[in-house]
């Protein structure tokens, strides 16, 4: 068992995480924000941090692409962002929540009829999202 202790920068970072729910944080987008604020925050005292919170089930560990840095999300305890689809636009990299009744049809599709039951939390689809194919077009 853990023994739990909370620390200025645990907080500061968990309070980030809670501003924004839904939104996807890297480690250095983390240090980033806190600088920003003027809080001063190093790296593995932010890994340390949050591999605390996933332990307690406060934060999701979330990682898009092999080789490419893990997201953290923090999870509410209304279970709002329990289970949920993802959008990626290849273009500019933002990482959309999407729930959506068809594609929990094809879960339940391939649940029923291939045996493999598909992690929402996990799964990411990739594409071009609204704003830069309007970008796009506009050149």
């Amino acid at each position: 068992m853990e023994t739990s202790y909370n620390t200025r920068q645990g907080n500061l970072i968990l309070a980030l995480l809670k501003k924004e729910p839904g939104k996807h944080f890297t480690a250095d987008e983390i240090i980033v924000r806190l600088a920003n604020d003027g809080k001063s925050v190093g790296k593995a005292t932010v890994y340390r941090h949050l591999d605390k919170l996933i332990r307690q089930g406060l934060v999701r560990k979330y990682i898009a692409e092999e080789g490419q840095g893990a997201c953290f999300e923090f999870i509410d305890k209304k279970g709002d962002c329990a289970s949920h689809y993802h959008l990626k636009c290849s273009d500019c990299g933002r990482l959309f929540h999407v729930e959506c009744e068809y594609l929990d049809e094809v879960a339940h599709h391939i649940l029923s009829h291939h045996g493999f039951v598909i992690s929402p939390e996990k799964t990411v689809l990739y594409g071009t999202c609204d704003k830069c194919r309007e970008d796009l077009n506009e050149k």
